[in-house]
């Protein structure tokens, strides 16, 4: 198509994203599951129209790498740290265990379908890595749901945004161990001081922001206040990855952490949402699917993707489930929480192509890692709106009237 096919292939990636986007949203599920099907119909799975090789591929590619930095920046712009405080502890316990047990499902599955050798270091982090990728946990989907049936502002529904919240801390924490020990000739010790160092300097970047608050305030609602902030985050994606070998999205999670309670807040979020939605989001999410060979997929690699699924689904109701009930909360609340962290669907797609570029997913898994988004992000509603229906109610006949029965909690 000549040197300027890129702009032909960019058009068409916007416009089939932006179409499946909308029908997805028709059918109550979030425009993510409709950008995923867009890449692959336009990849290797179906039409095979747009290649992730080449100069076209590493432009995609290094596109869609700004792109996820962009999601996981209003990521942590968007998190209510207030909220956050109010349920910290119940938040923490859900988000720790529903973290922990799909680590250890993850884990297992890898083990029992591929048998890798345990003495191999490489195989041990690919098996671990596959649990941090289901130990994601996307509440888009979830807070729509709740929003629709009322339920957004109850104990469960602050309980589930919060522990999501911590979710995605812990699984990037887990992360930034997992690919800085990918380097075998680095030492287990130097990887954990890098990590000391990093949190140590980060700490010192959110200390000057916040002793500078005023000054940076005064800037509030100014065009230049959201090309600094942009320009923040790249330059913290940017030190996180060259000077401490930690994730470039992780730097991103934290430029927005640490601006999220700023007064500018709003207006940042607003015109980098805008930025990220217009171009870039919509080229991450459709490489993810131009990434996904379904058709070369063998029964092994179908066998364990129904598999992993399974795991995803069980290990977040019985982990974040366990989580809420040691937390105090009823039988059927428990329940409710871990079925409102079912849903993969942004950070667990961030985090495989994090791994995909780190040698530890190749494109069969990935495509396990992707049908297993879709399915939990499609599911995830319909479960929620049935643990949450209202029992029907009872009543006692009392003097030839009918007088409603107080159900026991369990």
């Amino acid at each position: 198509m000549g040197e300027y096919a890129y702009l032909m292939y960019i058009a068409i990636i916007l416009f089939s994203t932006k179409i499946l986007g909308v029908f997805s949203r028709k059918l109550h599920m979030p425009q993510v599951v409709g950008a995923l099907l867009a890449g692959i119909i336009l990849g290797p799975s179906v039409t095979n129209l747009i290649s992730m090789q080449g100069d076209m591929g590493h432009f995609l590619e290094d596109t869609a790498e700004i792109g996820v930095i962009l999601l996981m920046f209003s990521a942590g712009l968007g998190t209510d740290v207030r909220e956050l405080k109010k349920n910290s502890v119940s938040a923490f316990i859900v988000a720790g265990i529903g973290v922990l047990i799909p680590i250890l499902g993850g884990f297992a599955t890898y083990l029992a379908f591929f048998k890798p050798s345990l003495a191999s270091q490489q195989e041990i982090l690919k098996a671990i890595f596959i649990g941090v990728v289901l130990s994601a946990t996307s509440v888009s989907i979830t807070v729509e749901t709740l929003r629709e049936m009322g339920k957004l502002g109850g104990q469960v529904g602050t309980t589930i945004l919060g522990a999501a919240v911590i979710d995605d801390i812990l699984g990037i924490i887990v992360l930034t161990v997992i690919t800085s020990l990918q380097d075998t000739s680095v030492s287990i010790g130097t990887v954990c001081l890098k990590i000391a160092l990093y949190f140590v300097f980060i700490g010192a970047v959110f200390f000057v922001c916040f002793k500078c608050r005023r000054y940076i305030e005064r800037f509030d609602k100014h065009r230049s206040a959201a090309i600094m902030a942009v320009v923040f985050c790249l330059v913290l994606s940017y030190i996180s990855e060259e000077a401490f070998g930690i994730a470039d999205i992780t730097g991103a999670y934290f430029a927005g952490l640490i601006l999220c309670e700023l007064k500018m807040q709003p207006y940042v979020n607003r015109k980098t949402e805008i930025l990220s939605y217009m171009f870039f989001s919509p080229v991450f999410f459709a490489s993810i699917g131009l990434k996904t060979s379904l058709s070369a997929m063998s029964g092994v690699i179908l066998a364990f993707s129904v598999a992993l699924l399974v795991v995803a689904i069980l290990s977040k109701v019985v982990g974040c489930g366990l989580g809420a009930k040691l937390c105090g909360f009823a039988r059927k609340d428990a329940m409710q929480i871990g079925v409102g962290m079912i849903s993969r669907g942004e950070v667990a797609l961030i985090v495989a192509q994090k791994g995909s570029q780190y040698g530890m997913l190749n494109s069969n898994l990935f495509g396990a890692i992707v049908l297993v988004v879709i399915v939990t992000t499609l599911i995830t509603p319909v479960l929620l709106k049935i643990v949450m229906q209202e029992a029907p109610q009872k009543y006692n006949m009392e003097n030839g009237r009918k007088v409603k029965r107080v159900a026991q909690s369990s």
